[in-house]
């Protein structure tokens, strides 16, 4: 006995589990970067230099929020197109 599947669900699944990939991906290579940095500069200047690692950590993060948003936001489609079908309703009258 074969259920049916709500589309708008299973898109939502797919989003949230795709997320979990995408902030496993970024938390490997951010902490990657930070041990690079970390330990490029104490063995060559001893001392540390600029924080490099931190720009490509904003400009992913940005990314990351993006897809956050897209998968844990409670944006639906639908009621959106019904909210502004009722306004436009409204207007005529």
């Amino acid at each position: 006995m074969e259920t049916s599947r709500n589309e708008f669900l299973w898109r939502k699944a797919k989003k949230r589990a795709a997320f979990k990939v995408h902030l496993r991906t970024y938390a490997l290579v951010i902490g990657g970067l930070w041990i690079i940095y970390g330990l490029t500069t104490q063995q060559q200047w001893g001392h540390h230099s600029y924080p490099w690692p931190i720009w490509p950590m904003f400009g992913w993060g940005i990314g990351l929020l993006s897809h956050y948003l897209s998968a844990y936001g409670n944006y639906n489609p639908k009621q959106s197109v019904e909210i502004e079908y009722e306004k436009l309703l409204r207007e005529e009258k």
